[in-house]
């Protein structure tokens, strides 16, 4: 038994902070929620103090890329460096993402599922993981490698990472019932370009018939599968949403057509809206992905506000990888810039994400019988919420109700 005994609670579920609070844990459950003195600990139990600190949910990224080191070609086409090297790499950012807080991850692409076993059988130490293992286009979308010459990469193909390019409608579910094969927990697609897109192919530019993304969208959840779908705007951003996906990832483009944020919440379909990775764009040495990101930016801040109006789910997905590794927790303070409270910024990254995941009954938030996934932070998190990017600030990291990192 371990009780971290006097920190202030905030539970992820939106409630108002709790000072001086006793949470108890059995095994990898939270058994008790309750204050501190009302209870007389067993001898055996071991006692944490985390008076004067806050203690947080496990916090959750619903996108990122943990394989992922690089946008240059030779990176994303694993030309760069030997294979041990870059597992290696990418283990080293798993654990370093555990120690900044993060107790779960959801991977847009590139790790494959040996990943997930790894941490699952202690081989490394990270976060859980779940993984899209590939992302799923149709020719010429942006799960297709062509190099700007038009040639294809000739790299022989990695059968834990599987090609996602689906030629057609009953393609479409051929390569859902790959990915799922490889170990997939949920499917990735995209229904258009994005920023860093190769010229042609740009947030607005679509991919993928409607018929084609309700076959892959169909055969997704007859196999427990959500789907996360990139899409930022255009005809193929309706496309997803018509098709039933889970989630859209990005979505800068929502507010253009008035019927897509009701259709949402309706659907009870979540926006990812990822802010961090245009900073990085922003900043790009290509000018067509300069000004694709600079062109975004209100509108994206713009589909952020309406879709809380409406009751969409907003929730922190970082897409790191190309730009790097960077706190994962950079981007709870871009949410609060777009409009979420602090508040609901922190619930972005605990309990709205676990529910993004369907992990909600398991993870997210701090209550009876969940899994005892815990991040006690040096500071309050609603008066600053850049502490949580501090990685010296970050106390002490639990996991399933073991202490992964004590500072």
């Amino acid at each position: 038994m371990k009780v971290l005994k006097g920190g202030t609670l905030i539970d992820g579920t939106g409630a108002a902070p709790v000072r001086d609070v006793a949470i108890v844990i059995r095994d990898s459950k939270v058994e008790t929620v309750t204050t501190s003195g009302a209870n007389t600990w067993p001898k055996d139990a071991e006692i944490i103090d985390v008076a004067g600190k806050t203690v947080l949910p496990g916090l959750i990224d619903c996108h990122d890329h943990m394989a992922l080191h690089g946008y240059e070609l030779a990176r994303r086409w694993h030309l760069d460096e030997p294979g041990s090297t870059r597992s290696l790499r990418t283990a080293r950012a798993i654990t370093e993402t555990l120690h900044r807080g993060y107790t779960a991850v959801r991977d847009a692409g590139g790790l494959d599922a040996g990943f997930r076993i790894a941490v699952e059988e202690g081989l490394i130490r990270g976060p859980r993981l779940y993984t899209s293992v590939a992302i799923i286009s149709p020719i010429g979308g942006i799960g297709d490698r062509v190099a700007p010459s038009g040639h294809e990469c000739i790299v022989p193909d990695d059968p834990a990472l599987p090609r996602g390019v689906a030629h057609g409608i009953e393609d479409a579910r051929n390569v859902v019932r790959t990915m799922v094969r490889a170990g997939a927990d949920v499917i990735k697609c995209a229904t258009t370009g994005g920023a860093s897109s190769r010229k042609g192919h740009g947030p607005r530019d679509a991919a993928f018939t409607l018929d084609e993304m309700k076959a892959l969208v169909d055969e997704s959840h007859a196999l427990g599968r959500k789907v996360m779908c990139h899409a930022l705007g255009g005809r193929g951003l309706r496309i997803a949403l018509e098709a039933g996906v889970d989630s859209i990832e990005h979505g800068c483009y929502l507010g253009e057509d008035p019927e897509l944020i009701p259709m949402m919440a309706e659907k009870g379909i979540t926006f990812v809206p990822t802010l961090l990775v245009y900073e990085y764009h922003r900043q790009s040495p290509q000018p067509h992905v300069r000004e694709r990101s600079h062109a975004l930016v209100a509108d994206h801040v713009d589909a952020i506000h309406r879709a809380l109006a409406a009751g969409v789910r907003v929730v922190a997905g970082t897409d790191a990888g190309g730009h790097g590794h960077p706190p994962n927790a950079g981007e709870l303070p871009l949410l609060v810039k777009a409009g979420l409270t602090p508040m609901q910024a922190l619930q972005a990254a605990t309990g709205w994400a676990a529910e993004c995941l369907g992990l909600q009954h398991e993870i997210g938030t701090v209550e009876k019988g969940k899994a005892a996934d815990l991040v006690v932070v040096d500071g309050d998190p609603l008066t600053d919420i850049r502490v949580l990017e501090d990685r010296e600030r970050i106390t002490l990291v639990i996991k399933d109700g073991v202490v992964e990192v004590r500072r």
